[in-house]
């Protein structure tokens, strides 16, 4: 069923809040650029905070006139309200996993004797009871090696610095000082007797926004007082990275560092708790490939790695020789990237084919032992475990079906489901089709459409286009009760796996990258022609969206096509290409961005689709709500601030162009569920709107009736 007809409307000009400019101005390579906006980027001051209420105010007057927002929200309410439970793992004497009720804001952690029933499981922790709306999340949790100690982190307002606190898992009380200032950090036990963590000094201005360049790695003993922490690796006598991270191997033998100045590229660093004397061993002294260490067997280090193999490929070496020139392969390269885990003494080789999971296991020596046979098309992961365990779960999803747990015997390679959510949709009346399409410059690229099924292609059908394109992160298929409500109203929802992913390895990773940026824009444009040329939809009835990455690609592509589609929803983008790197870890993108530092032609290729840049007077854009949080620490809410200071002191036609700024909220993890609901409630809502929506489908209508 599609949505009712849709009622053209006129819309009358907002009045938008005064927002004042001022004469800043930037000398690149002797061009000067103005930059109108720049005292939004104090998010200390209190005339930016009285623009984000006066942003907020306005908004806000204008999702309150959508007739169906209340309606959406109740229907993300009621089929968000299911039972959700993770796989179970042990940890000393305890099985654990973490279950939400339905509506629970934050996922609560259970445990249960060893041996015993799910049914008899206690709390073990809250974070729902941190803080009362659920703005304090829980950010990871790490067991000491006999699971006598429990680490975990918190999250703020959605902020990526974190508290660490420590519990005694018998008592469940906390022990220990509370380790502050904790940023980009895993937590890693060396026994039962400490953990390593990783960090930034300080910003001496803002923590929200201060450029932090310099990571370093820390040692906290149980029982002393954090300033007593021993720095590890990131201090003086090393070269100054922006990432750092250690971890202990699962033997307890070494401490594995990974040190690195961009999101891509990495050296890879040992030290053998058996042999201190030798330091830090260096495996790798260059970051010319994403190298890590995934198993070790005395000596013997197994390591995944890019080096000379775009497409990913497991060797082996040991650390008298560790090299590239003493590795030797134990899985080759294949035509498709590879992601490894370790279970059972056994590798799990998962490989993505089209952005669709394959999945084979294989011996410590490589032998091919069996594939493992799928539920269905989609995305396949967790097949890891310790050494000494027999069992392994994992997980299975797509864009129609909920992700379900199966419970796999490692040595006999059978398969059993052990969780499978109980959820108001039918996966049954929709359908996922993949397709190939050309981008501008003749290359393929894929895209899987979703929708109902029975659809009648006539170009009238809401769609939603969703991308990233950046990072080597892949979008492979996975189901989302937001996308689910979607496709209730009779919408489409699209995702091609552009350039800029890591859906075909370094190669299309890189050639998204930097000077060849445009290519990631120009194979979200072609998806646009395929869907409306194909008539999935057409030009009034389509929308893009994307977030941080993705947000920078919405940003781009509205502005280099603002023919193109009728809404636009940017999310937390990367929105001023030109000062990008200038705040929180921001420099350690220029990977994928190169900065405006860089050379003249870096310079002039970030100012011709920056979005910031590029907002045109006299130009008719979409339809646009960018959603930002006032606490996002990653990409910092001034890019979308001044986006659309732009944008509205630029619009000219009568479409609406407004900020969403969430409080008490950052880049999107540990949002609360409560908070998620109402975003979406008015993302959906407006989309429908402006697209000439007044009421939602009648299948939707009889669902809240009942």
């Amino acid at each position: 069923m599609s949505c009712n007809s849709p009622q053209k409307t006129s819309f009358t000009p907002l009045d938008y809040p005064e927002t004042k400019r001022v004469d800043t101005l930037d000398t690149y390579f002797e061009t000067t650029i103005a930059d109108p906006y720049r005292w939004l980027e104090d998010d200390l001051s209190q005339e930016t905070e009285a623009w984000v209420t006066q942003q907020n105010k306005t908004t806000l007057g204008h999702l309150e006139q959508i007739p169906f927002r209340s309606e959406l929200k109740e229907r993300l309410t009621s089929l968000w309200n299911y039972e959700k439970i993770t796989a179970p793992f042990v940890e000393g004497d305890y099985t654990y996993f973490y279950k939400n009720n339905g509506l629970q804001n934050q996922y609560v952690l259970y445990r249960y004797a060893n041996g015993g029933s799910a049914e008899a499981a206690e709390v073990f922790l809250d974070p729902n009871g941190f803080r009362e709306d659920g703005t304090i999340s829980l950010g990871g949790v790490s067991f000491s090696k006999k699971g006598t100690l429990a680490a975990y982190s918190i999250s703020e307002g959605g902020s990526d610095w974190r508290k660490v606190l420590v519990m005694d898992t018998k008592t469940k009380t906390l022990v220990g000082d509370t380790i502050a200032e904790v940023k980009f950090s895993g937590l890693s036990w060396k026994g039962d007797s400490g953990f390593y963590y990783s960090s930034y000094d300080k910003p001496k201005g803002s923590e929200l926004s201060e450029k932090t360049d310099r990571h370093k790695l820390y040692y906290h003993a149980m029982g002393t007082s954090q300033k007593d922490d021993v720095l590890v690796f990131g201090g003086e006598a090393e070269a100054k990275y922006r990432y750092v991270s250690g971890g202990v191997t699962e033997d307890q033998r070494y401490l594995v560092v990974t040190a690195s100045n961009a999101t891509s590229g990495n050296k890879l660093f040992v030290h053998d708790f058996k042999r201190p004397e030798k330091g830090f061993i260096t495996i790798l002294d260059h970051s010319d490939s994403d190298t890590y260490v995934i198993e070790t067997q005395g000596s013997t280090l197994f390591l995944n790695t890019n080096l000379d193999a775009p497409n990913k490929r497991i060797v082996k070496t040991t650390i008298d020789k560790p090299s590239p020139e003493h590795w030797e392969d134990v899985i080759p390269e294949t035509k498709h990237v590879l992601s490894t885990s370790t279970a059972g003494g056994f590798f799990f080789a998962e490989y993505m084919v089209d952005a669709l999971s394959k999945v084979y296991q294989y011996d410590i020596s490589g032998v091919l032992v069996r594939e493992i046979e799928l539920p269905g098309l989609g995305s396949a992961g967790g097949f890891s475990a310790r050494k000494t365990d027999t069992e392994l779960y994992y997980s299975f999803t797509n864009y129609t079906t909920p992700g379900s747990v199966f419970k796999m015997a490692i040595a006999e390679g059978t398969s059993e489901l052990y969780i499978q959510p109980a959820i108001d949709f039918n996966p049954e009346a929709y359908t996922s089709d993949q397709v190939f399409y050309t981008s501008k410059d003749g290359t393929k690229v894929p895209m899987i459409i979703t929708y109902k099924k029975g659809l009648k292609r006539d170009g009238k059908n809401p769609t939603i286009l969703y991308g990233y394109g950046g990072f080597n992160i892949s979008l492979t298929p996975s189901f989302s009760i937001v996308n689910a409500v979607w496709l209730e109203q009779g919408g489409v929802y699209a995702v091609p796996n552009i350039r800029g992913g890591g859906e075909y390895g370094k190669t299309w990773h890189d050639a998204g990258t930097q000077m060849q940026k445009q290519n990631v824009f120009d194979d979200f444009i072609a998806a646009a022609e395929y869907l409306t040329e194909n008539n999935y939809t057409s030009k009034d009835y389509l929308a893009i969206r994307g977030g941080s990455n993705g947000g920078l690609l919405v940003g781009a592509v509205m502005t280099q096509r603002p023919d193109l589609m009728k809404v636009a929803l940017p999310a937390v983008g990367v929105l001023d290409m030109l000062r990008y790197h200038t705040f929180t870890a921001g420099a350690g993108w220029g990977y994928d961005y190169g900065t405006a530092e860089d050379s003249p032609e870096m310079f002039d290729y970030l100012l011709n689709y920056s979005p910031v840049h590029n907002v045109k007077q006299g130009v008719a854009y979409p339809a646009t709500l960018v959603t930002t949080g006032d606490h996002d620490d990653r990409v910092v809410p001034a890019h979308s601030f001044k986006f659309a200071a732009e944008l509205q002191a630029k619009q000219s036609g009568d479409a609406p162009v407004l900020i969403r700024i969430e409080t008490d909220a950052g880049h999107g993890a540990g949002t609360p569920v409560s908070k998620t609901i109402e975003q979406y409630a008015d993302i959906f809502g407006f989309t429908l709107f402006h697209m000439g929506y007044r009421v939602l489908p009648e299948e939707v209508h009889a669902r809240l009736k009942t």
